[in-house]
């Protein structure tokens, strides 16, 4: 059983982690639960999964939200992997590595087969842990990306993008039609992007929102993309950037194109240089037991 923590991490590589995902995509569907403990305002939230084939991954986070007046990280846990044939523990993996890394994958995944080839200009939206990983993570993909970062707060994003060689922008609306790639990775409970600006052939990204009250991207997005989800399930009814255009009659569940598991017949696809693309990161248990297998197996592939 190996302990695996933040010193792997220059090992780790973005673009073997997103073929690491879509190979996960080739195998039986995840079967995925989670279950929610309460104290007062502290939660721990248990997510698992289990991939015939590949293993399980059981992921407890413990959510205190004074943490932070302690000094401390308001979410903690750990991953834990267990071999698929004797259930047996292989490894515990770095909670918020495992996280980072699924997530930002997540939607590389989702810009590797959405996103115009030729596409450099990037916007992030948001300036926190996420819109800096997600920088790192399109750089992988397209090492001349020209990166701009915009927040609610100007500090912020000038901040980030000092950090990380990117351009800060204060006007949300020429940065959007300016762009080829758009993230969002805010908080946002309202949207802060808006369908008429974007350019055609814009591939969007929209990871933050994930739960019922949150939304990063109007009506009006949704119109005028072609829209593909990560996983159907962990999408559809429990997000509100797409269940609530499904409640009000805005898109049907037919106008979801597609998840990851459409990867292997190849349906999770851009058609034209033209057409808008939207992909929603919902996550889920089952992407977290494939990051920590590729991170797992990275730790043993060093110790051979």
């Amino acid at each position: 059983m190996q302990i695996i923590g933040r010193d792997i991490e220059p090992r780790l590589d973005w673009i073997a982690l997103t073929d690491a995902l879509a190979q996960g995509h080739e195998l039986p569907r995840a079967e995925v639960a989670d279950t929610f403990l309460y104290r007062g305002d502290d939660t721990l939230l248990t997510r698992s999964a289990w991939i015939d084939g590949l293993g399980l991954a059981v992921k407890p986070a413990s959510v205190f939200p004074g943490n932070p007046a302690r000094g401390l990280p308001m979410i903690n846990g750990v991953v834990n992997l267990l071999d698929d044939t004797t259930g047996a523990l292989r490894a515990l993996v770095d909670f918020h590595l495992v996280t980072k890394w699924k997530t930002a994958g997540d939607s590389l995944l989702s810009a590797r087969r959405l996103a115009r080839p030729d596409a450099r200009r990037v916007l992030v939206i948001g300036a926190g842990h996420v819109a800096e990983s997600m920088i790192e993570a399109y750089r992988a993909l397209i090492p001349d990306a020209r990166v701009s970062v915009w927040s609610r707060s100007g500090g912020s994003a000038a901040e980030l993008a000092g950090r990380t060689c990117s351009q800060a922008v204060s006007d949300l609306e020429p940065a959007v039609s300016d762009a080829e790639i758009i993230a969002t990775a805010t908080m946002a409970t309202q949207p802060v992007l808006r369908g008429e600006w974007l350019s055609p052939g814009t591939h969007v990204d929209l990871i933050g929102a994930y739960r019922p009250d949150m939304r990063e991207a109007d009506d009006e997005v949704l119109r005028r993309a072609r829209l593909f989800v990560d996983n159907r399930a962990t999408t559809i009814g429990h997000i509100g950037e797409i269940q609530a255009p499904l409640d009000q009659g805005v898109i049907r569940e037919s106008d979801i194109l597609g998840d990851f598991y459409d990867l292997p017949a190849g349906a999770y696809c851009r058609r034209s240089d033209d057409e808008i693309t939207v992909a929603k990161n919902g996550g889920g248990a089952h992407l977290d037991l494939m990051t920590a297998s590729y991170i797992l197996s990275v730790a043993e592939s060093g110790a051979a």
